[in-house]
């Protein structure tokens, strides 16, 4: 049965969050004066995202917004690296990069095309005012704008996969998630989605090892959004 509405993943699978982010702090650090391995920052500021969720999990935050989250994470990063006399006002512009973060370059057009057919939406830990900021910039063709804040409850929480397909009034099955990242995808598939995985071998930098999965385990497999399209006959 092919799906109704297409839900996608956006940090990595839609947006280049890693060249982006680099390309900003490269920017803060020039305006600024001051100098750190911005590559490493980037990294930096992207693992410490995963663990701040799990303190808002393990009841140590309350419910927090990614903003927020990505503030804390930054102020951490800005402290260790020495780089501390920066304005409250220019260093949340800086947190703000997560809401100009650029699209691959198959996105846009892989997206206006999957609309043709399909519903399509964010499903992301992202609040909506990122993602609808990140949309209108980029020029992301989003039917709506769904986020993990709607449901307070962060990807991979079941109640984030299945509140979304109830949003869109849909069945679990009738709505697939699109996502570059193997985990995500089990954990739709685990709540009844369908998946479909999208490659970007650059999320992460360039020479890292690929992702794993097993041949067969997800409902499509892609090189990028123009390819899913051909495969769901778009």
């Amino acid at each position: 049965m092919s799906p109704k509405a297409l839900a996608f993943d956006v940090f990595g699978t839609v947006v280049d969050w890693r060249s982006s982010i680099i390309a900003e702090l490269e920017e803060f650090g020039s305006v600024h004066g001051v100098d750190a391995d911005w590559s490493a920052m980037a990294d930096g500021w992207r693992s410490g995202y995963a663990p701040a969720m799990d303190r808002v999990r393990r009841g140590e935050l309350p419910w927090t917004r990614i903003d927020d989250l990505h503030r804390m994470i930054l102020d951490e990063l800005l402290a260790a690296a020495g780089i501390t006399s920066i304005a409250d006002d220019d260093v949340d512009r800086l947190n703000r990069a997560w809401h100009r973060l650029d699209p691959w370059p198959d996105s846009v057009a892989g997206l206006t095309r999957l609309k043709k057919r399909f519903v399509i939406t964010t499903l992301s830990n992202g609040n909506v005012s990122l993602l609808t900021n990140m949309a209108k910039r980029a020029g992301l063709p989003w039917d709506c704008v769904i986020s993990a804040e709607l449901f307070g409850h962060y990807k991979p929480d079941p109640e984030a996969y299945l509140g979304c397909a109830d949003l869109l009034g849909v069945r679990p099955d009738e709505l697939m998630l699109v996502a570059a990242h193997p985990g995500d995808l089990r954990a739709a598939r685990d709540v009844g989605l369908k998946t479909g995985y999208v490659a970007r071998p650059l999320e992460n930098g360039p020479n890292q090892p690929p992702q794993r999965y097993r041949d067969g385990e997800f409902d499509f497999t892609a090189t990028d959004f123009i390819d899913l399209a051909g495969q769901l006959g778009v």
